[in-house]
């Protein structure tokens, strides 16, 4: 291997890396799985990734595949941002805004900017990037494309694929293409060209036109708000029979080609927000109202229920929930974070009254804020998940395995029944937070990977979990997408249909598995045993206190 980081380190303007410690701090990402690279690039320019792609290409051809993986700041929760192969690092080189048109609110990026410090960016013009992930202060905006991201804004605003307009992409063998949406003139034109972009776009409109039927079904089955399993086909080909690839490659996860820019669209930004905390003695109340909740438009339902403010109080001696309830009170069921932003303050007002007039008699008690330091005050107890993310004691580690289920709104409640009851039986602690207005939450179990019935419960979890999400409708994957570790379920999802269209358009953009193999598709559950850490930590994010 040393000879091939020889060759590209001739080749390429970015550094090439091969030393153990490199290697060792890349195998991991904040899944818990394990897989060491090969070597460390980290490009500078779009035309170091071309030369890295076609030097692979290359050597596929004659029987050696490199596989190459992209990589932000290694937030990613599923493997997705760890590979055998070369592992492209973004941040150091590829990180800046390289034009902001505020009058059209568009900016073109590289995706190894800071999330932040676009937000910041943005602020000053007016402007923001609405589905920011929690991970936003220290994740990249080429991770947030990959995985499709949202965040607690998502629920007005969407995930990040609604907010992408093209982007620049090195596919597989090194070509580098422009996606847009193309009219079906300029679709037969791509469709005659002699190059990987030709074949991609012969290939993925015969899929499209085979497979027309299953794809509108399964579209219209799933009735959940937010879904990142499998690659989106809904989008990308309109009645009019013109083809846009971007929603395609946005939550490809590195997949189908490599993200070397992107045109994103943002939106006007008010700092001046109102928000609502109210707590629940009852889950029925709190989840039967949140459909009346939505017609709102508010920016963000969140919650996080009884069994986290518990485990915050015993960890860290502190009752955060008596900022809303006052001392000396009982643990509430459930905290609901109602939050409006629009621009206008008497608009805000007229949403909070209305509000407030739905949770009459359903409440404990309700904190109103709209200055910022009070509002601060009172999300920092929505953050407080961060304490279960962050456990690490005595071998035993919060696990990020099942940790992204949504299901339709209507089935909240139920579900919730499920997982409570799931946890039970696996003699497990349980505490739940995420996206209420979504019925998108986030749990992470503690075990202990050292131990042989610890790993064995892993997929005993996993399996039942899935189920559970499944038999409500739901999707596996909200916003967090498949990667390595849930690649096995896709189909369980999908069905079986639908995974081998999945196939079909990775070996179209990828036929000779150099594009981040084993994601999204192709890995059995054995493949993720087999790379399970012997334990768990997130220390490579430690200085961010990382958050979900």
């Amino acid at each position: 291997m040393n000879k091939i980081a020889t060759y590209l380190q001739g080749h390429l303007s970015g550094e090439v890396l091969v030393s153990e410690s490199a290697r060792k701090f890349f195998s991991h990402d904040a899944s818990v799985l394990e897989l060491k690279p090969s070597l460390i690039i980290y490009p500078r320019t779009t035309n170091d990734i071309r030369k890295v792609a076609r030097f692979t290409w290359q050597l596929a051809e004659k029987g050696h595949v490199l596989p190459m993986t992209a990589r932000g700041s290694g937030t990613d929760q599923t493997g997705a941002a760890i590979g055998k192969g070369a592992i492209l690092v973004f941040p150091a080189h590829m990180n800046k805004i390289l034009e902001l048109d505020s009058k059209q609110k568009m900016v073109r990026l590289q995706p190894g900017l800071n999330f932040k410090s676009l937000e910041e960016t943005l602020h000053t013009h007016g402007l923001f990037l609405p589905p920011y992930p929690a991970s936003y202060q220290y994740s990249t905006i080429g991770g947030a494309i990959a995985n499709n991201t949202a965040g607690e804004k998502s629920v007005k605003y969407g995930q990040m694929r609604t907010w992408i307009d093209r982007l620049e992409v090195v596919l597989a063998d090194g070509e580098v293409i422009q996606t847009s949406r193309l009219s079906r003139r300029e679709v037969d034109k791509k469709k005659g060209l002699a190059t990987m972009e030709g074949e991609v776009y012969r290939a993925v409109d015969g899929i499209l036109t085979d497979n027309a039927e299953l794809i509108n079904t399964y579209t219209q089955q799933l009735k959940v708000s937010k879904n990142s399993v499998g690659y989106e086909l809904a989008s990308v080909r309109k009645k009019d029979g013109s083809i846009d690839l971007t929603p395609l490659l946005v939550g490809s996860q590195g997949t189908l080609g490599i993200i070397t820019e992107s045109i994103v669209r943002v939106e006007p930004y008010s700092p001046h927000t109102s928000l609502v905390v109210s707590a629940f003695a009852d889950l029925d109340a709190a989840l039967g109202v949140i459909e009346s909740i939505r017609t709102l438009k508010p920016s963000a339902i969140e919650m996080v229920d009884k069994h986290l403010l518990q485990f915050v109080a015993k960890n860290q001696g502190n009752k955060v929930y008596e900022e809303i309830t006052g001392p000396d009170t009982d643990v509430p069921e459930i905290l609901l974070f109602i939050e409006f932003d629009e621009s206008g303050e008497r608009h805000r007002e007229k949403k909070v009254k209305k509000l407030l007039k739905l949770l009459q008699n359903k409440t404990i008690a309700s904190a109103i804020a709209s200055n910022a330091s009070d509002q601060e005050k009172l999300w920092s107890i929505r953050h407080a998940a961060a304490a279960i993310v962050n456990y690490d004691e005595s071998g035993k580690a919060a696990l990020p395995i099942i940790e992204d289920g949504i299901v339709p709104v209507g089935e909240f409640r139920s579900f919730l029944d499920d997982v409570y009851a799931l946890f039970t039986k696996n003699h497990l602690e349980v505490a739940i937070w995420g996206h209420a207005g979504d019925a998108n939450i986030h749990m992470q179990p503690f075990l202990d990977l050292r131990k042989t019935t610890d790993r064995q419960k892993v997929f005993k979890l996993m399996d039942e979990y899935y189920k559970l999400v499944l038999k409500y409708g739901g999707s596996i994957a909200a916003e967090h997408n498949d990667g390595r570790l849930r690649a096995p379920y896709v189909a369980a999802q999908v069905g079986e249909e639908m995974a081998a269209v999945y196939a079909q358009i990775k070996a179209a953009f990828d036929p000779h598995g150099t594009l981040n193999p084993g994601v999204k598709t192709g890995t059995s559950l054995k493949e993720v045993a087999d790379m399970l850490r012997d334990e768990y930590s997130i220390a490579h994010l430690a200085d961010h206190l990382p958050r979900t």
